[in-house]
């Protein structure tokens, strides 16, 4: 799927991000925290989605059937 893919470089791109942050010793530590805050968010929100993309494609849904991602995700 082309999907996952992009969004497992879309996260490699936000670790990186992150990293870049974490190394720069010019940004005090609590403007660090308010510059990875989005960027952490929006790791958590591809994560859940490659999770739920990753278990729809090993466990592909029958015709007229609900996905049953719902009883997969823990949360």
């Amino acid at each position: 799927m082309n999907s996952i893919k992009h969004i497992n470089n879309a996260l490699k791109e936000l670790d990186d991000e992150v990293q870049t942050i974490l190394l720069n010793w010019d940004i005090p530590l609590n403007e660090k925290d308010n510059l990875m805050l989005p960027i952490l968010q929006q790791k958590k929100v591809l994560m859940q989605t490659l999770e739920d993309l990753t278990y729809l494609k090993e466990h592909p849904p029958t015709p007229n059937q609900p996905c049953g991602i719902s009883k997969f995700r823990e949360d």
